[in-house]
């Protein structure tokens, strides 16, 4: 399953579940067991399935190297709850499973979950509102309120235009039509369309209404979140009481910025800065919604399908684009959360916020909830949740800024209004739309060279961070390597291939013993007295 996923489109998180379910089923070894004095053919210990899908989701593109064994027995406990495995005595419904020796089987019965069924009664099928012309040049009837059903985007930005700046010269020539005057009713609806279209290019699909109700896409927001920024790129509030509670944002300022600008001085205590995280952690967990919103659930659950290392930089623009959907309280919120989590994971001189989890995993999983979840139930909530949090905290300079070629082109397709090419209200509109550069094929070597992911580079950057700090004693210093090289034994071998080259770090002894190699040779007595 490494590098697949389940399809773009709507309920995409059922299809990964099924995709899961399937390959661990099929994937699974099976061998007899003894326990209590009995054989069983056919099962598997609870440690043994834990070791074999943890690998498995590692691997998968959907969900990463950030998968800890913890959220693996987890997902292995909604197996257990939906009937895709059961004890060896077929009890079932339970999540009652450790990471252990008990035993396990497969059910005879599918544990496939079926699709639900779309409601359609509301949709139109007509392609009325973005036709294709012979040029390539698509217009938008009406303004409509509703966005494309279908249409073939084949994007050439110099011929496209070349062409639409003749045909205007033409038209105006001809007709010498007045300018007119454009509604604000026209601005939204041009945003709301032009963002439509650019989604639905990104993610290749037929028609985002698929993955989202073109009703619930508010152009007020959009426009909002692209005009209303600080000089850092956050989004400003008009309203001070949608903001972040002051509390709240002076207790991330303290950890944002640990230990330096520390508004608290001396008045901070052995454990102070976990206080002050849960305090945190508390606000953000209490919300009413999850700050992506239910709304976009499946838009953002689609996208994670393209967090592969040559789909990167489709990813980025994709959630650069979904955030602006979002009210501007909560893009607000998440800026300052990805931004605050992004520096404590990096931050060397930050304790340590939990006895068992690093730093970075804690940030994932603490927030994961809170950023993306479904109104309903759903077994890969967490799994998904974290994979999109992490590639967040590694992009989120990039994605959490203004497109600026966005304004650029709904500001050439207001224009087209103001020069009068809709000659009267039931026109069409003609949008030429901005180039979208897809990416290259890769051959398979190549893919495999780009194969490590950011969060992995991002882990080395922060043990080069660790190596670098000046500020750090030599014996914290070795204490956070010890650390390090516990929880990332790899990472820190590639750094560290021998003993010589750790040594040299610390300009003394190695800190890891050197083999014995060469053995004295033994004397050899002789047997008799």
């Amino acid at each position: 399953m490494e590098g697949q996923g389940a399809p773009l489109g709507p309920y995409r998180a059922t299809k990964l579940w099924n995709e899961v379910t399937t390959s661990f089923r099929v994937g699974m070894p099976l061998r007899k067991h003894r326990q209590h004095l009995k054989k069983y053919s056919n099962c598997f210990t609870a440690g043994e399935a834990v070791d074999w899908l943890y690998d498995l989701l590692r691997s998968n593109s959907n969900f990463g190297p950030e998968v800890t064994r913890q959220q693996t027995i987890q997902l292995l406990r909604k197996f257990l709850k939906n009937h895709v495995i059961e004890d060896i005595k077929g009890r079932w419904g339970s999540e009652n499973l450790d990471d252990n020796n008990q035993l396990f089987r497969f059910p005879a019965t599918s544990p496939l979950k079926t699709l639900p069924q779309r409601h359609t009664e509301t949709r139109k099928t007509n392609t009325d509102f973005f036709s294709k012309d012979k040029d390539g040049i698509f217009k938008l009837r009406n303004l409509s309120r509703k966005t494309p059903k279908k249409c073939g985007l084949h994007f050439s930005q110099e011929n496209t235009e070349k062409r639409n700046h003749e045909r205007i010269i033409s038209e105006d020539q001809e007709n010498a039509a007045d300018n007119r005057e454009i509604s604000q009713e026209d601005v939204e609806e041009v945003w709301r369309c032009i963002v439509m279209i650019y989604l639905q290019t990104i993610l290749g699909m037929p028609s985002i209404e698929e993955l989202i109700n073109p009703n619930k896409i508010i152009p007020q927001y959009i426009m909002y979140n692209m005009a209303n920024t600080s000089q850092h790129g956050v989004t400003v509030l008009q309203d001070k009481s949608e903001d972040l509670p002051h509390w709240v944002l002076s207790a991330m300022k303290c950890l944002a910025n640990w230990p330096r600008n520390n508004d608290t001085n001396n008045l901070t205590y052995v454990g102070f800065e976990r206080d002050v995280f849960k305090t945190i952690a508390d606000y953000f967990l209490d919300l009413p919604e999850p700050l992506l919103t239910f709304e976009y659930y499946e838009l953002f659950v689609n996208i994670l399908g393209l967090l592969q290392p040559h789909l990167e930089r489709v990813a980025i623009n994709a959630l650069q684009l979904c955030c602006l959907l979002l009210p501007p309280p909560n893009r607000r919120k998440l800026q300052l959360l990805m931004r605050m989590i992004s520096r404590i994971s990096q931050n060397v001189d930050m304790p340590r916020l939990h006895e068992e989890i690093g730093t970075r995993s804690l940030m994932i999983h603490t927030f994961s909830r809170c950023v993306l979840c479904c109104a309903e139930e759903v077994d890969l909530d967490e799994l998904l949740a974290s994979r999109l949090v992490s590639f967040l905290m590694d992009h989120h300079q990039e994605i959490l800024q203004v497109p600026i070629y966005l304004q650029s082109t709904v500001e050439k397709h207001l224009d087209c209004i103001r020069k009068g090419h809709v000659k009267n209200c039931g026109d069409g509109l003609v949008v030429p739309l901005a180039t979208y550069s897809y990416c290259k094929q890769i051959s398979a070597k190549e893919f495999d060279e780009q194969k490590i992911s950011t969060s992995q580079a991002a882990i080395t950057e922060l043990l080069e961070n660790i190596i670098r700090s000046k500020s750090l004693p030599l014996k914290e210093k070795r204490r956070k390597l010890r650390q390090f090289q516990k929880e990332y034994p790899l990472i820190y071998q590639k750094r560290f291939p021998t003993s010589e080259s750790e040594a040299a770090l610390f300009d003394g002894k190695p800190t890891i013993k050197q083999p014995m190699l060469n053995l004295r040779n033994p004397k050899i007595h002789s047997l008799r007295y």
